[in-house]
């Protein structure tokens, strides 16, 4: 892939020398950078270093705007219960909401890295968060005799978040290296949950207080709206490499294919991606139904009666998403103290974490699926715990260059299926219709059993792939020298 700087042609050539290639026959590719440069951590956009203010304001943009991007994605699930029973639809047919989104991001977020690569990254971040923002809007209109023109509305929110979730971080660590590089990243990904449970507790409070659940997908595009001035006028459009060449920025091209073998000759990479695409599975299956899934339970307790019209109780919803937001802060912190206290102490200490953090949640989930007939505060308890193992691994994975969570999202719909095949069993008791769901829901703890060996795995090729990384980067840079 390439990346060109914006200098001039004079200056271009003036920092040829400092250049590093990403071609696949003589020079480096990503993370090939000279380990000289890698120490700087003063924030560079071309030949002129950024103000820290700057840069801070435009970190600051980009991780609001990815809040925004994780509150729009789980608004859906917070009036989950209103969509089924405004357009009268199952749970399989509901979840189509989730899966044509996931698969419209899966599909073209290389495209965007492709882009990205190519041309100026600051708008094509505009151009997919207007897409977003407007399909957003246009969604909250749907008649409900139109429920695939909804399905259709969120396929294309799926394309316009693609292109802002895959550029963003590379313009963060274009702009940052070293230490503040990682400061800088962790920011933006810390946003994740807390966007995610501000997502159910915005969903359920609008939809509540004017009771049409539509009128929920309308505040985020009003925000984004803010979010897209800001960045046009606040984030700048570094040079690919930037931070690492004194503002360079690095010159070559290698092919796409070039790039996916690199990849998967690298081993500790392939058993991230595994990891981390077990775990979204299970998160993206409970984050999607567990606000259904609870109120189902209550009403199989007898402590609620069933929704039968708009618009439904989604207090649910709400709690959930304190739990999620106040969980997954705690969970990203200790992830972080556990990896600062165990680093040169304890051998492979990322996948290490991410394989107990899979594990660990295993006996949390199994008690969150069977007691929620029971106890819902011990659900409750049990969910909270789930996402505080949760965080680490996705924090630590991305970090460390793990794939996008997204294609465990893209494999969780089976739960929705099993859930409505289940059902048909016997189709007019709400006992059933609970007991189907958490049926489904065992699927979870089964697909945690494989992420956890799968970044035991992992912990065996890490330390090699990161000495022969760092060998490959010394050796280009003295060869472009």
């Amino acid at each position: 892939m390439e990346a060109r700087g914006s200098g001039t042609p004079e200056e271009e050539g003036a920092g040829q020398r400092d250049r590093v290639s990403l071609a696949s026959s003589s020079s480096g590719r990503y993370g090939s950078i000279a380990g000289g440069l890698a120490k700087s951590t003063t924030p560079l956009v071309g030949d002129a270093a950024l103000s820290t203010r700057r840069s801070y304001l435009a970190v600051a943009v980009l991780c609001y705007l990815n809040l925004l991007n994780f509150m729009d994605r789980y608004t859906i699930a917070g009036v989950l219960l209103n969509i089924q029973k405004f357009f009268d639809i199952n749970d399989s047919t509901s979840g189509l909401l989730q899966t044509v989104f996931i698969f419209s991001f899966i599909l073209l977020a290389p495209l965007f890295g492709y882009l990205g690569d190519r041309y100026n990254r600051k708008w094509i971040m505009i151009g997919g968060l207007s897409v977003w923002l407007v399909m957003t809007l246009c969604g909250s209109f749907v008649n409900k005799k139109y429920f695939w023109v909804l399905v259709l509305m969120r396929a294309l929110v799926g394309t316009g978040e693609a292109s802002y979730s895959t550029i963003a971080p590379t313009i963060i660590g274009d702009m940052f290296s070293g230490g503040r590089r990682t400061i800088a990243i962790s920011l933006f990904y810390v946003v994740l949950p807390v966007g995610s449970g501000l997502g159910y507790i915005m969903g359920s409070t609008i939809a509540t207080a004017t009771g049409d659940w539509r009128w929920a997908l309308r505040v985020c595009p009003v925000l984004g709206a803010v979010g897209v001035v800001l960045l046009v006028f606040l984030c700048p459009n570094p040079p690919r490499g930037a931070s690492e060449t004194r503002g360079q920025g690095v010159a070559g091209r290698s092919s796409y294919l070039e790039d996916i073998k690199y990849l998967l000759k690298n081993k500790s990479f392939v058993w991230s991606s595994l990891g981390i695409t077990s775990m979204s599975f299970v998160t993206g299956a409970l984050a999607f139904w567990a606000p259904t899934f609870l109120s189902r339970a209550q009403v199989a307790q007898g402590s609620r009666q069933p929704c039968v019209a708009e618009p439904c109780d989604t207090s649910d919803s709400f709690i959930f998403g304190a739990v999620t937001v106040a969980s997954g802060i705690f969970g990203v912190g200790l992830g972080t103290l556990l990896t600062r206290g165990l680093i040169g102490r304890v051998p492979h200490v990322d996948p290490l974490i991410c394989a107990v953090g899979m594990l660990g949640c295993i006996p949390c989930l199994l008690a969150a699926i069977f007691l929620a007939a029971r106890s819902i505060p011990v659900t409750y308890v049990s969910r909270r715990t789930v996402i505080i193992y949760s965080q680490p691994v996705f924090t630590r994975t991305r970090l460390k260059g793990g794939s996008s969570p997204l294609l465990g999202h893209m494999t969780s719909p089976p739960c929705p299926q099993i859930s409505d095949s289940l059902s048909a069993y016997d189709p007019g008791s709400p006992q059933w219709r609970f007991h189907s769901l958490q049926y489904s829901f065992l699927l979870c703890p089964a697909v945690a059993v494989l992420g956890g060996v799968f970044y035991l795995v992992n912990a065996l090729y890490i330390t090699r792939d990161k000495m022969a990384a760092q060998r490959f980067s010394e050796g280009n840079f003295i060869s472009n020298q």
